[in-house]
């Protein structure tokens, strides 16, 4: 299979599938092999909770894996995500436990819904989701590569919309993506919130699970990257930047080594949208300049000041289109691995 990140070349690949991501595709034989063992998976799934029917593996990663389960209860089918048992030991269970109640009461309709979660033998810790159907928007750009300018204004518009409500709510997402954002059945769901908190616990965000990465650099703010006092809202206005720019350019605003992308995003100034695409209103391409600034105190204050420069922008063009109408596939989908 294809890592469903952005692929710069084969090392690239294997780093970008280690990151907490909800796109079932992103699995290689590299970061297969350096992750738990089908055996202990399967061993692990079968020790959920007797409400949930495990039914199959459907991705794994450095952190993670996740399986597709039936929820004897609500008679459904959820994505149960399992970490790893060293990460889960690095997490702690107290922490998980007082962090995930937070997550669990997020309820908007642009956020994956959180609905149960727990401990596995005291070695793991799961969370569960429901199991959506459709697709990444990493799937869809690995697909068409580049994007409508309306079709990415709605794409950015609805995950803007959930960020506001997290951050409203004293939550920062860290990990926007384009594998963590859900196109399905003309919604956008943003998936993974509050995951990558776990990876910033001090001992644990300099270090790595089985040589693996598990960050993910195209996406990352400058703050991020230089460990510079607490995150807050505007990081993640950064990261909305760079998927938007990705969504309209076809790549990110920076790739390469990982110490290449570092230091664009620390120094660099991403090159113009409008130099790229002769379909780029100015104003969106100012648009998403404002959002890639240096310091965060020269970005939009909120995402949805963002999205709101970019509907502004758009003039009379309507960004009310369905975000994901323009899918040509539908697959399921749930939070995968990490």
């Amino acid at each position: 299979m294809h890592c469903s990140n952005y692929q710069g070349d084969r090392q690239r690949e294997v780093e970008h599938c280690s990151g907490f991501s909800p796109d079932p595709s992103c699995v290689t034989s590299a970061s297969r092999a350096r992750s738990v063992t089908t055996t202990q998976a399967q061993r692990l799934a079968a020790a959920l909770p007797a409400r949930y029917a495990f039914r199959s593996e459907i991705g794994r990663g450095a952190a993670a894996f996740v399986v597709i389960a039936d929820d004897l209860e609500s008679k459904t089918q959820v994505a149960v995500k399992i970490l790893r048992p060293e990460v889960a030991t690095i997490v702690g269970e107290k922490r998980f436990r007082r962090e995930v109640e937070i997550l669990s009461q997020l309820d908007h309709p642009n956020i994956l819904k959180l609905v149960d979660h727990g401990s596995i033998e005291r070695r793991s810790l799961f969370l569960v989701t429901p199991y959506i159907v459709g697709e990444t928007l990493r799937q869809r750009l690995r697909r068409e590569k580049e994007l409508a300018v309306s079709d990415a204004v709605a794409i950015a518009r609805d995950v803007a919309s959930a960020l506001d409500y997290a951050h409203t709510r004293g939550l920062i997402h860290r990990d926007i993506k384009p594998a963590n954002i859900l196109l399905s059945d003309g919604r956008v769901v943003v998936a993974d919130f509050g995951i990558s908190r776990w990876m910033a616990i001090e001992r644990y965000a300099q270090i790595t699970i089985s040589g693996v990465s598990l960050r993910t650099p195209e996406y990352m703010s400058p703050e991020q990257i230089g460990a510079v006092g607490e995150l807050d809202a505007r990081s993640d206005v950064y990261a909305l930047g760079c998927v938007v720019y990705e969504m309209l350019a076809g790549k990110p605003p920076f790739t390469g080594t990982t110490r290449t992308v570092f230091t664009g995003h620390r120094k660099e100034l991403p090159r113009p949208i409008s130099e790229l695409r002769s379909d780029i209103p100015v104003k969106i391409d100012a648009a998403v300049i404002k959002s890639l600034a240096k310091l965060p105190d020269s970005r939009f204050k909120s995402a949805g000041d963002f999205a709101k420069a970019l509907e502004a922008a758009m003039g009379n063009q309507s960004s009310s289109k369905s975000a994901s109408s323009a899918s040509a596939t539908s697959t399921t989908t749930g939070p995968s691995p990490a």
